[in-house]
């Protein structure tokens, strides 16, 4: 294992946090300076964290539906077993106790004009703006699938309650049975995720059902770590044999394009009809419906932005973090909104003080857990491009664990997911 890249990112992580919002408490001048902030996920939650230890006389509010957050990083291994529910679930306390005004409301329009948030029936008035909006699912992009359809074939790609639905569907099922994933196509968020979840589903069949199979019927030609993940499905679930706990059905071909609850069916491009006893059907995707009424979106469903800032490139004063914007290379990821989140809020700091932000990195780290004490990860440093328009990685720095990598390597790969995973989460919601 290439421990150098390991340290060099942590480096990088921190100075990141600290190079780029700098000391605490700065004073901005005469005048309370309002900003709101959509979304109490990885992306909002560091936003209004970072904003609020940058100047404390800033008045920061999230606006956020829940009144917990469930992480959807490390969610799959509620699905394996090796985790309960309650450990991927997280509250507000500590942001409040910094200052941080949570309101406990549906955001259901941003005005950058008249510069308000309107939600719950009032009207949040705001300096700068953080939209941190997640994802939205596309259901009628699957004939058959919707919104009520996923209580009985589960998405679980928002965390919390779909998560239960899942885990209580692979409980139930027969040994012997078959759970039958959908992958979407590009982009979605966390792009090894549908094959992360394979891996624990079939690591919890391999101790409690071993007669059972997992199918991916995927929208792509290929997906991130590919060569890692098959490398551990044929160590640990015979991948590529006749007894493989798992088998990949690449795009597209394979792409789904249709449902039947009741049946239990799902239909390819191609017209195959795949019988299941879980289906576990993950949609495309797109950004939060509060940045689609909110003309924060291009005709594909994502939101534009400056990179250097994350400022809208639409609608000046608001700015768009996480899943919901184009950051070019970064990926739609839990670690990818907290460090954009941070770039963002040194970035509004110094823009309601009147000054030039300065230059921006960016991180990503993202772990997968294919099996017992078998993980594999892939870490990244990112820079500004120099004409702006381009988040692009940092030559020589990250990389993928080796294919060669060790089993003990392996193992510490799992323990590295497992620190950082407490690790973030603390830096997120303190």
């Amino acid at each position: 294992m290439n421990m150098n890249r390991r340290d060099f990112v942590k480096a990088a992580g921190a100075a990141t946090a600290i190079g780029m919002v700098g000391v605490p408490h700065l004073a901005l001048g005469a005048g309370k300076k309002r900003v709101v902030i959509v979304g109490g996920g990885s992306g909002g939650a560091t936003a209004a964290r970072y904003i609020k230890l940058a100047d404390d006389a800033v008045d920061v509010t999230i606006i956020e539906p829940n009144e917990y957050y469930y992480t959807c990083y490390m969610s799959n291994e509620v699905l394996g077993g090796d985790r309960s529910i309650d450990s991927i679930k997280f509250g507000y306390d500590k942001l409040k106790a910094m200052g941080i005004e949570v309101v406990r409301a549906t955001a259901e329009l941003v005005d950058p004009v008249a510069k308000v948030v309107k939600a719950g029936g009032r009207d949040y008035t705001f300096d700068r703006c953080v939209v941190a909006p997640g994802i939205e699912l596309i259901y009628d992009e699957i004939e058959g699938y919707s919104e009520a359809t996923s209580r009985k074939l589960p998405h679980a790609w928002n965390a919390g309650e779909q998560t239960r639905l899942l885990r209580a569907r692979l409980e139930a099922m027969p040994d012997g049975g078959a759970v039958v994933i959908t992958a979407p196509p590009n982009p979605f968020r966390c792009p090894p995720g549908p094959y992360e979840r394979a891996s624990q589903i079939a690591h919890y069949f391999k101790q409690h059902k071993p007669k059972s199979k997992v199918l991916i019927l995927d929208a792509k030609q290929k997906f991130s770590k590919q060569g890692l993940f098959t490398q551990g499905w044929k160590a640990l679930y015979g991948f590529g044999t006749d007894n493989a706990m798992i088998e990949w059905q690449p795009g597209p071909d394979a792409a789904v394009v249709k449902v039947d609850a009741a049946g239990m069916t799902a239909e390819t491009s191609f017209g195959d009809e795949i019988k299941a006893d879980v289906l576990n059907v993950i949609p495309p995707q797109r950004a939060g419906k509060i940045a689609q009424v909110s003309d924060l979106t291009d005709d594909y469903g994502w939101c534009p932005v400056d990179k250097k800032t994350f400022e809208s490139t639409k609608h000046p004063g608001v700015h768009v973090i996480g899943d919901a914007c184009i950051a070019t290379k970064m990926p739609k990821s839990g670690y990818a909104a907290n460090s954009q989140a941070k770039v963002c809020a040194a970035a509004i700091v110094a823009m309601l003080k009147g000054e030039e932000p300065g230059t921006p990195s960016y991180v990503n780290t993202c772990y997968s857990i294919i099996g017992k004490d078998w993980g594999v990860s892939v870490a990244a440093v990112y820079r500004l491009s120099e004409d702006g328009k381009t988040i692009a990685g940092v030559e020589g720095a990250g990389g993928l664990t080796p294919v060669d990598a060790s089993s003990e390597a392996r193992r510490r790969e799992v323990q590295y997911a497992h620190s950082w995973f407490k690790n973030i989460t603390a830096d997120i919601f303190g």
